[in-house]
């Protein structure tokens, strides 16, 4: 039996309109999040830092990608990742709000 929930992150038809880095700031701690804004919805994913130290790492021998931006690359070549925080928010059910920086 076909899931049709399965292909909700692999549309042929979706368009990648910004991606980046964002501090999230969640109760009494901020978060490294990166961001992917596609033309149907919002992916959030909290970057993940290798905890071995970088003498001893091979991170740097792991073939990186030529399409991905540079932080990302970066990020890749520190044997760092992005790991999906919560499920994707469509964008007819997103609500933006200036907030005071204060």
């Amino acid at each position: 039996r076909e899931n049709s929930s399965e292909t909700i992150l692999s549309s042929a038809n979706r368009l990648l309109l910004h991606e980046g880095r964002l501090t999230l700031a969640e109760s009494t701690r901020l978060l490294d999040v990166y961001l992917f804004l596609f033309d149907d919805f919002l992916l959030i994913t909290k970057i993940k830092r290798s905890k071995k130290k970088s003498g001893g790492s091979d991170a740097g021998l792991l073939p990186v990608c030529p399409s991905l931006p540079p932080e990302l690359q970066s990020l890749r070549r520190e044997g760092g990742f992005c790991t999906v925080l919560d499920q994707p928010i469509p964008l007819d059910r997103l609500i933006l709000k200036n907030v005071d920086p204060v």
